[in-house]
């Protein structure tokens, strides 16, 4: 790939304007500033994003769920490498990934992460991109398109000239369509388990079966493509069908060893051996504050953020083993999705046999629920006191939390955000 150009002058005084702003925000304590900075430097520069991203290598992260987690991982796994730029910290959509890039090395790889609904306009900013597609579900229906016209978004852009490479979910029907016009694609076996978005196939309008052995078309015969790289039990990854390679990360649960599977077939597409990438991946322990531990009033809090009814089926399935309490905290700000009707399509069965403690701005509709789903439950106003009443019910001082978007980010205000 050609060496970046210098940026011209109107192009570097806009990013310098972008971090000036941003590091008001940040003084003022309005957050890192990165979305009100990019915004800046987008108003002085429209063309900005296509200038830097000019003569990198870009990978581009995209999925309704892991997005944030897998570009920590692949920016990891890229540092071994070289120099990587990376909008890690979720500031997913132009301001952000602007912000991110112009704080970067000259020439520095970027590992950016992309909200679903804008992979499109960013492909159309950049001159070559691999794209890793991680999944399609469910998620802000009230001001988000329908899952099948997003996979109808991203089948076009993966037919641009800008996609060099796609690594594709292959246990995702709308990410397998999506990616099947596409000039090249790595297919990984994620072993996926949400398959309540994917009933219907995206090709014909058929039905899809799932089994042991995949999924297919009971129409048409659209079925899973056969991957190269393959999650195995025992959080392996299988490669090309005989090497076994031993993940052992740093993060919980089998969605993040399915991250981990995809970061890897995106190395490797740039020459990054799993003996390399993984040493450095299995250092990422929290992202965001997702995973990390806080204490609140002496009680040892795990936090967990679940945005939809997908995301909530893997991060119960992180949950430390019964009988460990469980704070659960769900509000329904523009963040998060208005309508929480989505909660009658967690499975909260699974959380039988703990004490459940809802909280957030919608406590009442999420103990309903728990209610129906016959689990222990009980209703706090705050999270302190949430918490307070979880590990009363406890015997180790210690609770597991499971937040949706706008919760998880106040409960990290409260306990303070890692720098």
């Amino acid at each position: 790939m050609a060496p970046s150009a210098p940026l011209p002058l109107r192009s570097r005084a806009a990013v310098a304007a972008g971090r000036a702003v941003a590091g008001a925000s940040k003084v003022a304590r309005l957050g890192t500033g990165s979305v009100v900075g990019g915004n800046v430097a987008l108003r002085l520069d429209p063309g900005l994003l296509r200038r830097l991203t000019a003569g990198r290598r870009i990978v581009i992260v995209s999925g309704t769920n892991g997005k944030t987690t897998t570009t920590a991982l692949l920016r990891a796994a890229l540092a071994t490498a070289g120099p990587v730029a990376s909008n890690a910290l979720g500031a997913n959509m132009p301001p952000g990934i602007v912000a991110a890039l112009g704080r970067a090395e000259p020439g520095a790889a970027a590992a950016l992460e992309v909200d679903e609904r804008w992979v499109p306009a960013v492909l159309e900013a950049v001159d070559s991109a691999t794209l890793v597609l991680l999944n399609l579900s469910r998620d802000q229906l009230d001001r988000s398109h329908e899952v099948r016209k997003i996979a109808e978004t991203w089948r076009a852009a993966c037919a641009a000239p800008a996609v060099q490479r796609v690594i594709a979910n292959a246990d995702d029907p709308l990410v397998a369509w999506a990616a099947g016009d596409a000039a090249e694609v790595v297919w990984v076996g994620t072993g996926g388990w949400w398959t309540l978005d994917a009933s219907g196939c995206p090709a014909c309008g058929g039905r899809i079966v799932f089994d042991a052995d995949g999924w297919a078309c009971t129409a048409c015969g659209f079925s899973r493509p056969e991957p190269s790289w393959a999650l195995a039990p025992g959080h392996e990854v299988v490669v090309h069908g005989e090497e076994r390679i031993e993940l052992d990360l740093g993060l919980p649960g089998r969605a993040n060893a399915a991250n981990a599977a995809m970061v890897l077939a995106a190395a490797d597409g740039y020459g990054i051996a799993p003996a390399h990438a993984l040493p450095a991946m299995r250092t990422v322990q929290s992202v965001a504050g997702r995973y990390r531990t806080a204490d609140i009033d002496g009680v040892s809090v795990r936090m967990l953020l679940a945005k939809n009814p997908a995301g909530w089926q893997e991060a119960i399935d992180m949950l430390a083993p019964p009988p460990r309490p469980v704070v659960a905290a769900i509000n329904a700000r523009i963040a998060d999705g208005r309508d929480p009707s989505w909660l009658w399509d967690v499975p909260y069965e699974r959380l039988a046999g703990r004490y459940v403690v809802a909280t957030g701005e919608r406590r009442h509709d999420l103990a309903v629920r728990l209610r129906y789903a016959q689990v222990d439950h009980g209703v706090a106003e705050s999270l302190d006191g949430a918490v307070a009443m979880a590990a009363a019910e406890g015997d180790d001082d210690a609770v597991d939390l499971i937040a949706n978007y706008t919760a998880f980010q106040d409960y990290l205000d409260q306990v303070g955000r890692e720098p």
